[in-house]
C-alpha cells in the first residue's frame, strides 16, 4: 500500500468477483493531424489490469500482529491493551472483522499506488487503560490508496473525535498477494503511529513517550472471494 480513511456509502454484498490475471492491455487511443497530410494516425496506450478486483468486501478480518517494541512501550508507560466489540486479541494479535468496503489491487510497479478501496471495521476496536482513564478506538476504516486508517476515538466514554486519522501504513514491506481456499489475503504492511494520534495520545495520558511513526505491528488483511460468504 503505497501511501492505509474517509467514510464512503455501504454497499451489501452482491458477487465478489476475484480477477486472476495480470499484465496490460490497450485501453485508450490517440490520433493526430496534420494540415500538409490527409493521413491520419492513431496510437494504443496501454493501462494495466488489476490482479484482483472485490467490489463488495464482507466477511473475514484484518489481523495487525503487534510489534514486540510496541508492547514494551505500553507496558513502560503502564498502559493495558484491550479490544472493543467484536474484536479479539489472539497470538499476539488485534483481530478486527471486515464489515464492508472494496479493494482493487494491481500489479505492484505498474501503477501508483497499486492497491485502492477502503476495508471497514464496524462495531470493534482496541482501547488503552491507565489510571482511571480509558481510550477507545473503534470502527476503523483503512483506505490503502493514501495508507491511512481512520477511526473514532473515545474517552471514558464520551466520543472525542470521529474520523480520526489514527495509523499511518508503510506499504514498502507488502508481499505479493495471495490466494487460495476462497480467501486472498495481503500481508505484510507496517502500521505505525499517526502524528495525529500521537499527541492526542500524549495530552490524554499525560506523556510525551508516545512518538509519531512508532511501529505498531505489521497488518494481515483476508479477505473472502466467493459470493455469499
Amino acid at each position: 500500500m503505497s501511501t492505509m480513511f474517509s467514510s464512503k456509502s455501504r454497499r451489501t454484498i452482491a458477487a465478489i468477483a476475484l480477477i486472476a490475471t495480470t499484465g496490460l492491455s490497450a485501453a485508450a487511443c490517440g490520433s493526430s493531424s496534420d494540415s500538409s497530410s490527409s493521413s491520419s494516425s492513431s496510437t494504443k496506450v496501454s493501462a494495466p489490469k488489476p490482479v484482483a478486483a472485490i467490489d463488495s468486501l464482507k466477511g473475514n478480518d484484518t489481523a495487525v500482529t503487534l510489534d514486540q517494541g510496541f508492547v514494551d512501550a505500553l507496558t513502560s508507560l503502564k498502559l493495558t491493551p484491550g479490544v472493543v466489540g467484536t474484536a479479539k486479541l489472539t497470538n499476539g494479535a488485534l483481530v478486527f472483522p471486515i464489515t464492508g468496503g472494496n479493494v482493487t489491487v494491481f500489479k505492484p510497479g505498474t501503477v501508483s499506488p497499486y492497491v485502492i478501496g477502503q476495508v471497514q471495521h464496524e462495531g470493534s476496536g482496541f482501547s488503552l487503560s491507565a489510571g482511571g482513564t480509558k481510550v477507545e478506538i473503534t470502527n476503523l476504516n483503512v483506505d490503502p490508496g493514501v495508507s491511512r486508517v481512520y477511526g473514532d476515538v473515545s474517552v471514558n466514554g464520551k466520543t472525542a473525535v470521529t474520523s480520526a486519522y489514527i495509523f499511518k501504513l508503510d506499504g514498502r514491506t507488502l508481499k505479493p498477494l495471495s490466494t487460495g481456499n476462497g480467501t486472498a489475503t495481503l500481508e505484510g504492511t507496517k502500521v505505525e503511529i499517526s502524528p495525529v494520534a500521537a499527541p492526542l495520545l500524549n495530552q490524554t495520558f499525560k506523556t510525551d513517550a508516545v512518538k509519531p511513526g512508532l511501529l505498531v505491528g505489521i497488518a494481515k488483511i483476508t479477505v473472502n472471494t466467493t459470493p455469499g460468504d
